[in-house]
């Protein structure tokens, strides 16, 4: 029986469409985009409510919270969202991209953009709707 602190741990080391695209430079960019990302959603959440802003306002942390789970999202698939909607891959140093030839590769890398962009969103609408209706003032 697996545990869960072995999920993610497997060390990909090439390029496999629509899985992995990313190295460890690139993985450790992507998650420390993760860390930003929820470092401003928590600043963002705390001062809204220290001011007392309407709460609408909290509604922007759809954004800073998507942007994290992003960030974490593909760390933890080794797969970069950017990468794989146009067709390059790196797991090399950072910068160094490689262009992927076969058009059914690229597809498969695009789908898996997409599934990381829509999970990103909705993990944002949860956190922005949940700060909305959070009753403190």
């Amino acid at each position: 029986m697996s545990s869960m602190s072995n999920l993610g741990s497997i060390e990909v080391v090439a390029y496999q469409p629509g899985v992995c695209n990313i190295g460890p430079a690139e993985i450790a960019r992507r998650r420390r985009s993760g860390h930003a990302g929820l470092l401003i959603s928590v600043v963002l959440l705390a001062g809204l409510m220290l001011i007392g802003a309407p709460h609408w306002t909290r509604l922007a942390l759809v954004l800073t919270a998507g942007g994290s789970a992003s960030g974490y999202l593909q760390a933890w698939f080794h797969f970069c969202a950017g990468f794989g909607s146009t067709g390059v891959y790196n797991f090399g140093p950072l910068g160094n991209v490689v262009q992927v030839a076969d058009p059914a590769a690229r597809s498969r890398d695009r789908r898996r953009s997409i599934e990381i962009g829509l999970a990103s969103l909705a993990i944002g609408l949860v956190v922005g709707i949940t700060a909305f209706l959070l009753p403190i003032a």
